[in-house]
């Protein structure tokens, strides 16, 4: 029969750890586990919620033709046993584990965020926020809550293609990560598309028709949409393996699991050794292929290699027309280096299309890991 390996999610890191794991490997039989039957570009959220963009595609394409797709929700873990119990009541038996489950909003502890608060974190977010827009006149006053890069990509979408009154609501420093050039530029184009920008005073409380400030002012609001707060699932945590302090599965270098080397992670919902790694595609897909060269290397009896991160940089889409490119360290610490307006845009998109184009949906992907 060979060996099985599981994929728990098929977002950016487990859709490219499937394509690794069967390039050229007729001994791995993959079997891939989401809720859903569909991968989410979850980096074009902000423009299907706005527009009309289509931000899903078919795992039927996505996949490879030798993967077996499962749509369910894993309950549990039991790495003693090696296998998964599915929320349908099945069990699925595993050689090697790739735990890829992604993040999500984690929930809010602002008050009234569960009542009148709008994530765009994950599909079904996004189509509940859309659906919520869509009964909104233009005219409708809406707050993002976040200022960090998917606050500000939501808002630059949201003023361009609505119009209407948009505050962008932040506590803290707008794109604390990035240089200050990039946030002039960002500020700039943001001010130009009539987004109003609220630094320093964080929200308290989002109620049916405002959001109430932490220095007491008041700002209408007939949506509150939230981009803060991004958690992972409990899964790791449900299941009784090492996690960090937001539960993340804990693993090493290699992307194993300190106590069940036979489980490896890979994407947003692990911690990797002493590295910091922000939640993003651009680690998911190489440490999706990591993992997948891992599992491999322990198969053929060689030593799995350790990870390094390899950023290049941050960018961030200001509608359709402008964009911010911020050149990075390999170590995502911003460098003097910014392209902006039209060419930021091109760039950003450039981005964004091969990230689908030369990964998720070609049959012969561009495989790259950080090595």
């Amino acid at each position: 029969m060979g060996t099985h390996v599981v994929i728990i999610g098929a977002g950016y890191a487990g859709v490219m750890a499937a394509k690794r794991l069967l390039r050229g490997s007729s001994g791995i039989a993959v079997t891939i586990v989401n809720p859903r039957n569909h991968f989410v570009q979850r980096i074009r959220l902000h423009q299907m919620v706005a527009g009309d963009y289509d931000a899903t595609v078919s795992l039927v394409e996505a996949l490879p033709p030798r993967a077996t797709l499962v749509v369910a929700t894993v309950t549990t873990i039991d790495a003693a046993a090696n296998r998964l119990v599915l929320d349908d009541g099945r069990t699925l038996h595993y050689d090697y584990l790739v735990y890829a489950v992604g993040s999500r909003h984690r929930g809010s502890a602002i008050a009234g965020a569960a009542e009148y608060g709008f994530s765009i974190s994950e599909f079904e977010d996004a189509v509940r926020l859309k659906s919520k827009l869509a009964a909104l006149p233009t005219s409708a006053s809406i707050s993002v809550v976040g200022g960090g890069l998917t606050g500000i990509e939501t808002a630059a979408e949201l003023a361009e293609k609505r119009g209407g009154r948009i505050t962008l609501l932040t506590g803290g420093v707008l794109a604390p990560e990035i240089s200050e050039k990039a946030r002039s530029m960002i500020v700039r184009t943001l001010t130009t598309l009539g987004v109003e920008i609220i630094t320093g005073s964080r929200v308290t409380r989002i109620g049916k028709r405002s959001c109430e400030l932490s220095d007491g002012r008041s700002i209408p609001t007939d949506c509150a949409v939230l981009t803060t707060e991004f958690g992972v699932p409990d899964l790791a945590r449900r299941s009784g393996l090492p996690v960090d302090g937001i539960g993340r599965l804990k693993v090493d270098r290699q992307l194993e699991c300190i106590t069940h080397p036979n489980i490896v992670g890979a994407g947003d919902a692990v911690a990797i050794s002493d590295l910091s790694f922000r939640m993003s595609c651009q680690a998911a897909r190489p440490t999706g292929v990591h993992a997948a060269e891992t599992i491999k290397r322990r198969l053929d009896g060689s030593a799995p290699k350790p990870v390094t991160p390899k950023f290049v940089g941050q960018c961030v889409s200001l509608g359709r027309q402008a964009g911010v490119f911020q050149r990075t360290t390999s170590a995502d610490v911003a460098t003097r280096l910014v392209v902006g307006g039209r060419v930021g845009a091109f760039v950003k998109e450039r981005i964004c299309a091969s990230t689908t184009d030369w990964g998720i949906t070609s049959r012969r992907p561009i495989f790259y890991s950080w090595t």
